[in-house]
């Protein structure tokens, strides 16, 4: 198993309310939250770098729409802290339309841990762009959540089946897969 050297930025990407929406259909991981919350409070213990992004979508109907203020809103559990950074975009990859690479240049920050909402859309897309930006990537596992998708065929397919391909996609060429214990445990040691 990759070891964790030095302590990465923690990156999560997009926890907001109006993920809640049955707009979204079924999801998987109910505990994705919880999970972020603890690596949220370990990275604070450590004073280490959280970085947040939102997404303020174009499409209007979208729960995330720009003008729903509610839905946009961070979700209780992982809300940011003002000496926190939160990059606002309107795309999928948390560096399109943001300054979170120059952020992150910047810092001297050459790797990351991501977690966020949700698997086949955001978090995929900023994991693969941080893979080919050079930064050794980690994704946490179960900090993370998919949703249901149907294809271009009208073949459903569950939560559980995106999250796992995605997953299989991104091992390796874009970035180490980990869980939330895995990461905990080796921060005990950097």
């Amino acid at each position: 198993m990759t070891k964790l050297i030095n302590l990465p930025a923690l990156l999560i990407l997009d926890v907001q309310k109006g993920f809640d929406d049955p707009y979204w259909g079924k999801r998987n991981n109910p505990m994705a939250e919880e999970n972020m919350a603890r690596l949220q409070a370990e990275w604070r213990k450590r004073k280490g770098t959280i970085i947040y992004s939102k997404h303020l979508s174009v499409q209007p109907q979208s729960p995330l729409h720009h003008t729903n203020k509610e839905g946009t809103e961070f979700k209780d559990l992982i809300k940011p802290e003002p000496n926190e950074m939160v990059f606002t975009k309107q795309v999928n990859s948390a560096f399109i339309g943001t300054e979170m690479e120059t952020y992150l240049s910047e810092q001297q920050i050459r790797s990351v841990v991501i977690t966020g909402l949700s698997t086949q859309h955001c978090v995929s897309t900023t994991t693969r762009m941080s893979g080919n930006l050079g930064l050794q990537t980690y994704l946490v596992s179960d900090a993370i959540a998919a949703f249901e998708i149907t294809d271009h065929n009208g073949k459903k397919h569950s939560a559980d089946t995106v999250q796992e391909l995605e997953l299989a996609m991104l091992q390796k060429e874009f970035a180490t897969i980990l869980t939330t214990d895995e990461i905990i445990n080796q921060l005990e040691h950097i």
